[in-house]
């Protein structure tokens, strides 16, 4: 799906119309200063009468869209579409009767263009460019001189006009497009955030199951104490009743096997929880590494400092997925090895990770770590690079990791990714 396609279904990201409504009184009163200050204060000669029309007529617009249809109403593509036409055509109109592109105000063509491409899917924006600019050459021709002096003719050469046109055009391109990209990575970046926030909380979650078992045990504990207590009461005075005596020790059974079921899921929580909160260094990559032995792939783990005072540090969702995606992405890419080397001071924890793969094409490494980049080499054997690579570098970032992508130096192919830490931010005992 393109993201033309997800402009289209999703309506939060239609032009409000409340926002269109209040541009264009904006403009109803630009343009009415305007004819004003011309033709009454420096007495130039102007068609008011078409003028005031066509203001008009864009005010009546205007105001039957805010009474008809409520402030928070987003406009379908082909609706805005149909609104930014009205209001170039409009514009347009105007200019033609008041000198064309020699008219100082004629760059503000480009003003609705810019508005659809910022926010409408590119098929609808391409389409208004190619109505501007047919506008715009139609402007070129007008039979209209610009409004001056009285009894001056103000004569602009043909050479001047068709550089009025190619400034115009020029402009218009440019802020469109640029505009259009502008937009159209933030909506990228919005994304992709979301989607880190929604895998982030996925991680929290999973890691927080143990503690809800444990609270569920402990929060049925004591009705369940209570049912066992009624049980053995009702065993002591129907124990030998033939018609019940059976039903009574079932209930009672069942209700001591309840017991030691969650007895053991508050022991089991217990005893998971504390080696669950606190990891060392090693088990960390340990439990990052662990998925990723059985795709065929050497994984080798060197230790460069030992595991002599390593760092320990709080069990982080972020770290464990931002390091298991860059590994996962390594050993994608590896043909039969990926070397992990990790090293620690007093001062910083380094993590290097390393394949012996293709690696990164120079254009991927100006811009990886952007969402939807999606391949690292151009071959089909490539797989994705964008989203994902997106978000544990994201994630990382926000444990205070500070990472770096090359290709292997000396001549030895593959790609490195190096991740370094303040050692604070990952052991607790300097964090004290």
């Amino acid at each position: 799906m393109t993201q033309s396609d997800i402009a289209d279904i999703s309506p939060s990201r239609r032009l409000r119309l409340e926002t269109l409504i209040r541009l264009r009184w904006l403009a109803v009163a630009g343009q009415s200063i305007t004819v004003i200050v011309v033709t009454f204060w420096l007495g130039f000669p102007l068609p008011l009468v078409w003028c005031s029309v066509l203001i008009a007529l864009l005010a009546s617009v205007n105001f039957y869209l805010s009474v008809r249809y409520s402030p928070a109403h987003r406009l379908t593509p082909a609706a805005a579409l149909a609104l930014l036409a009205f209001d170039l055509g409009q514009l347009m109109a105007l200019l033609y009767l008041t000198g064309g592109l020699v008219n100082p105000f004629a760059p503000l063509i480009c003003v609705p263009v810019i508005i659809s491409s910022s926010a409408q899917p590119i098929r609808y924006s391409l389409v208004l460019a190619v109505l501007a600019v047919a506008g715009i050459t139609a402007l070129a021709f007008t039979p209209f001189a610009l409004p001056w002096f009285p009894g001056t003719l103000l004569v602009v050469p043909p050479i001047l006009t068709a550089g009025f046109w190619i400034a115009i055009v020029s402009t218009t391109a440019f802020a469109a497009f640029y505009s259009y990209r502008v937009s159209l990575e933030a909506s990228e970046l919005s994304d992709a955030l979301a989607a880190t926030e929604l895998v982030l909380q996925r991680e929290k979650h999973l890691s927080q199951l143990d503690g809800l078992a444990a609270a569920a045990a402990h929060e049925l504990g004591t009705p369940l104490a209570t049912i066992s207590v009624v049980a053995k009461e009702m065993q002591r005075e129907l124990g030998e009743d033939p018609r019940f005596g059976e039903d009574v020790q079932l209930l009672r059974s069942q209700s001591e096997r309840c017991r030691d079921i969650l007895r053991r899921l508050t022991t089991l929580s217990a005893e998971d929880e504390e080696h669950m909160r606190l990891l060392p260094l090693s088990s960390l990559l340990e439990e990052v590494m662990a998925p990723h032995r059985e795709f065929g792939i050497k994984l080798t783990l060197i230790e460069e400092s030992g595991r002599a005072g390593e760092p320990i540090g709080h069990r982080n969702a972020g770290i464990l997925y931002g390091l298991g995606n860059l590994l996962e992405n390594a050993v994608d890419h590896a043909r039969e090895e990926v070397t992990v080397t990790v090293s620690h001071t007093a001062d910083q924890v380094r993590l290097v990770i390393e394949d012996d793969g293709e690696g990164y094409t120079p254009d991927i490494l100006l811009r990886i770590g952007e969402p939807y980049v999606t391949k690292r080499q151009r071959d089909e054997r490539a797989g994705g690079l964008g989203l994902g690579l997106f978000i544990a570098k994201t994630l990382l970032e926000r444990s205070g990791a500070r990472l770096t992508f090359r290709n292997r130096q000396g001549g030895a192919p593959g790609a490195r990714v190096e991740v370094e830490w303040p050692r604070a931010r990952m052991d607790v005992n300097m964090a004290k």
